[in-house]
């Protein structure tokens, strides 16, 4: 059986080629140099040509809840601090806000005398893509306590990045201002329509109910009137019966009393007696339960009645109820309560909530808001000058630059030895 043979590794032969290798690379240390001296100029030279890139921010926070009570006082719109807040940062999100600012203000992009030859569109486009940077902080799921938005802007040397960050947030601000005082302003009119419209319906519902509340209360003194001739006619008519059949009755009393020879009131015990005088005085006294017939009222008194009778001209006073019709036919000759609705000087005070309808409608015809004190953000840390570029770090360049010249010094020495040895 054979019995493998044993590999010693020998340590020293590590060292002897380790010491070697240092060794080469210290006798050519002058290309070492030369690469690390090319590489760090060269690093240099990069640093130094390549356009410098600045970083400027601004941070915006909500604004007190007095700041809007103004616009929240008038009733059409509302806004809460932190909504304002997100639509100031919504719109510096938006990629036609910031159009319309470069747009408003070339000079940022484009400056005076530049023969670059791109359009404000072109210019824009280039340096929008990795320009601006928004960072909205939640205090809800953060450890900040309240809300904020930060707008980041990364700029080549030769623009003015401060001006634009304070520019466009200014630009951002007074274009939300104005869409709110727009808004407001379409409100403020749709509402005062509205208004005059309602007023106008009430006005006119107004006068068609009052003719008719007129027409009605006329209409009723009319029936009543009517209703009252009618029983007044009745009323006469048989008040004129009743007096000719009285004054039949009288005639056939008179024939009667002609022929039983009374000429003056009597009674019967005293016909009874006419015959039996007696001497003396006399006191008659008679009980009977049953009338006496008319013509015991003897000739004179019942011709004299038939006469006043049939000269008669009107019974009315003899029926109490005939003064009291005329008396209500006098109240109807003259309506107070339609006089009172036809003169009516201002009908627009007895409609139901027109005062307060009047009121709003010019409050809001007077409503004016200082939107050029209005402040929908509060700017918690304006934009500045940065102190450095943010690139190109030029101590890491060089540093790099002096390691890879290093780098590849020594790789070509170790090539040449190996190339040597082979």
């Amino acid at each position: 059986m054979n019995t493998p043979a044993k590999i010693v590794y020998d340590n020293n032969l590590d060292k002897i080629e380790i010491r070697e290798i240092v060794q080469s690379i210290w006798k050519q240390r002058a290309i070492v140099l030369l690469f690390t001296g090319i590489g760090f100029a060269a690093a240099l030279t990069y640093a130094s040509l390549v356009t410098p890139v600045y970083e400027t921010s601004t941070s915006l926070r909500p604004v007190g809840v007095t700041a809007l009570d103004e616009l929240n006082g008038t009733g059409l719109y509302k806004i809460s601090p932190l909504e304002s807040l997100h639509r100031i940062g919504a719109a510096m999100e938006s990629y036609d806000v910031r159009l319309k600012f470069f747009t408003a203000y070339p000079q940022y992009l484009i400056p005076a005398g530049s023969t670059s030859g791109k359009t404000i569109e072109q210019a824009f486009e280039a340096f929008n893509g990795s320009a601006f940077s928004l960072k909205q902080v939640d205090s809800t799921k953060s450890a900040s306590l309240s809300d904020s938005i930060e707008l980041t802007l990364r700029y080549p040397n030769g623009i003015d990045g401060v001006g634009i960050v304070r520019d466009f947030t200014a630009f951002v601000v007074k274009s939300e201002k104005n869409k709110i005082e727009s808004n407001l302003k379409t409100l403020t009119a749709n509402r005062i329509e509205k208004i005059e419209n309602d007023l106008y319906s009430h006005r006119v519902s107004y006068e068609v109910n009052t003719s008719s509340d007129i027409a009605k209360l006329l209409e009723q003194d009319e029936i009543k009137k009517q209703n009252l001739l009618d029983e007044l006619n009745a009323l006469r008519q048989q008040l004129h019966t009743r007096r000719q059949n009285r004054i039949k009755e009288l005639d056939e009393a008179i024939g009667i009393a002609k022929q039983l020879g009374i000429s003056k009131p009597s009674t019967p015990s005293s016909l009874a007696e006419v015959d039996n005088q007696r001497e003396g005085n006399t006191i008659r006294t008679e009980v009977n339960n049953q009338q006496i017939p008319l013509y015991f009222m003897g000739q004179l008194a019942l011709e004299a009645e038939r006469a006043t009778l049939a000269s008669r001209r009107s019974d009315d006073f003899t029926e109490p109820r005939i003064d009291q019709i005329q008396k209500e036919l006098s109240l109807l000759a003259s309506n107070r309560e339609v006089a009172a609705l036809k003169d009516r000087a201002n009908p627009e005070l007895f409609i139901k909530g027109y005062g307060d309808s009047r009121a709003d409608l010019a409050r809001l015809k007077n409503l004016a808001i200082n939107f050029d004190q209005l402040r929908l953000v509060q700017i918690d840390k304006p934009a500045s000058e940065p102190h450095s570029p943010i690139r190109p770090l030029k101590t890491l360049i060089a540093g790099f630059g002096l390691l890879f010249g290093f780098a590849l010094g020594v790789a070509l020495v170790l090539s040449r030895r190996i190339f040597r040895l082979a």
